[in-house]
């Protein structure tokens, strides 16, 4: 099993590590399982930097005269993006050295 992104393979299961996994997963579901999890970790990662980009921004909102913003969590995402305030983590960690 092979995983990718972009067209670049970044992981690769042998044959003895699958064989490994499928001693506790059903070798039925084992690929669907596979993706459930790598599925799971990529969401939940963006749900938790999520929740840090609003705890933070929420708190700043107001001193930048936002009175309304969206509740949808892309589009809160997209209106943050656009402040001029705003820098990514590389352009903070550039800033800090």
């Amino acid at each position: 099993m092979k995983i990718s992104v972009d067209d670049k393979e970044l992981f690769t299961l042998s044959e003895t590590q699958k064989k490994v996994i499928k001693n506790d997963i059903n070798a039925d579901i084992f690929e669907d399982d596979m993706k459930r999890r790598l599925n799971w970790v990529l969401n939940h990662k963006y749900e938790r930097c999520f929740a840090r980009l609003k705890a933070e921004w929420d708190k700043k909102l107001p001193g930048l005269g936002v009175s309304s913003i969206p509740t949808d969590p892309d589009a809160y995402a997209e209106m943050i993006f656009a402040l001029p305030q705003y820098s990514d983590r590389k352009a903070r960690d550039t800033e800090n050295v």
